[in-house]
């Protein structure tokens, strides 16, 4: 990867979060990758941050504040919205209304998480390359 920016995961599940951080090791990704269990530290978090995120991963279900709503907050401030952070769900919970409603936010991909650790490599891979080498406002150009 070129970028060297932090990839967010937003995971509630301890389970997931460390199944997605061995997935990541053992795809050599060097990106520092930044895990919160809920909306509301992932916002404290954005909004501190001088550095805008490669992308943004996000559970939809999860406590204080699920991942609809964290997108909703996102699109609402002003200051994230000028971030441009490329914002995917990835998650169990996976439904048609649930894909619409997402999608209609403005999100950048909505992918039901893989339960297999070949899977998943392969899946955040897919992700990552592309949102590695995508055009978008946060990107260097030289």
């Amino acid at each position: 990867m070129t970028s060297k920016a932090p990839i967010v995961v937003i995971e509630d599940d301890e389970d997931d979060q460390l199944f997605i951080e061995k997935a990541l090791t053992s795809l050599a990704i060097v990106n520092p990758v930044v895990f919160f269990s809920n909306g509301v530290d992932a916002i404290e978090y954005l909004i501190a941050a001088s550095e805008a995120p490669l992308v943004i991963l996000s559970d939809v279900n999860m406590p204080a504040m699920n991942g609809i709503e964290l997108r909703q907050l996102i699109d609402l401030n002003e200051y994230l919205k000028l971030k441009c952070i490329p914002f995917v769900f990835l998650t169990t919970a996976a439904d048609q209304d649930l894909v619409n409603t997402a999608y209609r936010m403005t999100i950048q991909g909505f992918f039901k998480k893989e339960r297999t650790f070949t899977g998943l490599q392969e899946q955040l891979h897919s992700i990552l390359d592309y949102w590695d080498k995508c055009l978008h406002p946060n990107s260097r150009f030289t």
